[in-house]
């Protein structure tokens, strides 16, 4: 089920990332109009700010388990520096 998120879209993450595809492509398609262009422009921005947000929430609440002689302990995530 989608989730409301701070910018107030009403969808999960897949979604979002499609909404940006599709303003990716109008505006690389160069017919929109200066104003429709900036308004496109200011949304790809707030959405990408969604993703961004999504992306930390999920990276807070990501634990793995680990099996540890026979004993399951929760240990947080560490993203490997690369």
């Amino acid at each position: 089920m989608p989730k409301l998120y701070n910018g107030g879209y009403n969808m999960d993450f897949e979604e979002i990332m499609k909404k940006l595809e599709e303003i990716t492509a109008e505006l690389e398609k160069g017919e929109l109009t200066l104003d429709e262009s900036v308004k496109k422009f200011e949304e790809g921005i707030k959405l990408s700010k969604e993703c961004s947000k999504i992306l930390e929430d999920s990276e807070k609440r990501i634990n793995i388990l680990i099996n540890n002689d026979g004993n399951i302990s929760e240990e947080n995530f560490l993203p490997e520096e690369g």
